[in-house]
């Protein structure tokens, strides 16, 4: 037998391992994300040399780590393509335990560099972000949890989820890094609508979260000076809001020109959290459209496949990755034009970042393991088996 068919997906016996990943795996979605990253190295090219420069570093010292770093996020994209879901979710759930006990050592042995949050480890030749490494492997976990409740006789895995979703806010607020905890609860909010939640509990849950905004306006400078400056009626242009307002109305539709943008000079972080600013300014609307709908064509085509599974884990936790993929880059650029407080969040594998482009990685190469054609039947198949 060549072929069996099971629902309405085909599989080959004896097909070897790269072409019958090249047949199944989202290509599309797959072409994005390299187009993504090469955007990324452009636009490190135009905003990163101011920086290396008053750093002391060669012109291009933080373009040459992005290529090491994206080449290593790109291997292990690649990498998780090619695994099964369990092999997935076995080793998000290892990564989980591994980067909750880092995050948790923050307080004791993480540093701030100087921007008044705990949120990274010094490793001399470089540093790390626990908090990146821990949303794709919360997201798996919380996924298989709420599936597995669903079951006939299952555990509570909806308050078992909530809980660790509460306790790892609880760490992230201390660092403090809002940004990435609102992460969090969106990601696990997505998974708990999408598996069945009844809408007061929902309900419930935004009140908590606006109740702990008032908590920490109230409690933590570092919160409460990003909401007052976002909430000012003017912004100071001699801030990272000012310059980046001011970079994208200077960019207009076409741009400026290549290279002749002024902001890289001027912001700090144009090279990470700021990227989109660049891109505004030296290449204008066009690009940033551009980068948007790329973002748009992942989530879309992964949202679109995760509609035709049938397995309840895979569909949670794959829609809990596109999902907050699609958040991170929303806010990232929401920031830029002042639809949200600074956050301090990088655009996926747009922005400078090792622990971002590495994470960024590693929850896109599960997604794309999770919506890869498999033969196991759609779920409208089974609809209609069990009708009969």
């Amino acid at each position: 037998m060549t072929e069996m068919v099971y629902g309405s997906t085909p599989t080959r016996d004896g097909e070897p391992i790269l072409p019958r990943w090249w047949r199944t795996v989202d290509r599309w979605s797959l072409s994005c994300v390299l187009i993504l990253f090469g955007i990324g190295l452009l636009l490190g090219l135009a905003a990163s040399p101011p920086l290396a420069e008053r750093n002391g570093f060669s012109a291009f010292h933080y373009v040459e780590r992005q290529v090491a770093f994206g080449g290593l996020a790109i291997m292990a994209m690649f990498a998780f393509t090619l695994m099964a879901p369990r092999t997935v979710r076995r080793l998000a759930i290892l990564g989980f335990c591994v980067s909750f006990a880092a995050m948790a050592l923050l307080p004791l042995f993480g540093t701030d560099y100087g921007k008044g949050a705990v949120r990274w480890f010094s490793l001399g030749f470089g540093s790390i972000q626990p908090s990146e490494f821990l949303k794709p492997g919360f997201i798996v976990l919380a996924g298989w949890m709420i599936a597995a409740s669903n079951e006939v006789a299952g555990p509570p895995g909806k308050s078992y989820s909530f809980a660790i979703a509460m306790l790892i806010v609880v760490l992230l607020a201390l660092q403090p890094d809002f940004g990435q905890a609102c992460l969090i609860l969106f990601s696990w909010g997505v998974m708990y609508f999408v598996g069945g939640a009844p809408f007061i509990i929902l309900a419930l849950i935004a009140g908590l979260v606006v109740a702990g905004g008032a908590f920490a306006y109230n409690n933590s400078e570092h919160f409460a000076r990003r909401i007052d400056g976002f909430l000012s009626a003017e912004v100071d242009p001699t801030t990272q809001l000012g310059y980046a307002a001011n970079a994208i109305r200077e960019g207009g539709f076409f741009g400026v020109g290549i290279g002749e943008g002024t902001v890289k000079w001027s912001l700090p972080d144009a090279h990470t959290d700021f990227i989109i600013a660049v891109a505004a300014e030296e290449y204008g609307l066009i690009l940033v459209l551009v980068i948007i709908l790329l973002y748009t064509t992942i989530v879309c085509r992964s949202l679109t496949r995760l509609m035709r599974e049938r397995d309840p884990f895979i569909r949670l936790a794959g829609t809990g990755l596109a999902c907050t993929f699609a958040m991170q880059a929303m806010i990232n650029m929401s920031v830029a034009v002042r639809l949200l407080p600074a956050k301090g969040m990088t655009l996926p594998f747009v922005s400078y970042g090792g622990s971002s482009l590495l994470a960024g990685g590693i929850m896109v190469g599960m997604l794309l393991a999770l919506t890869r054609i498999r033969p196991q039947g759609e779920i409208r198949d089974y609809l209609v088996r069990s009708s009969r």
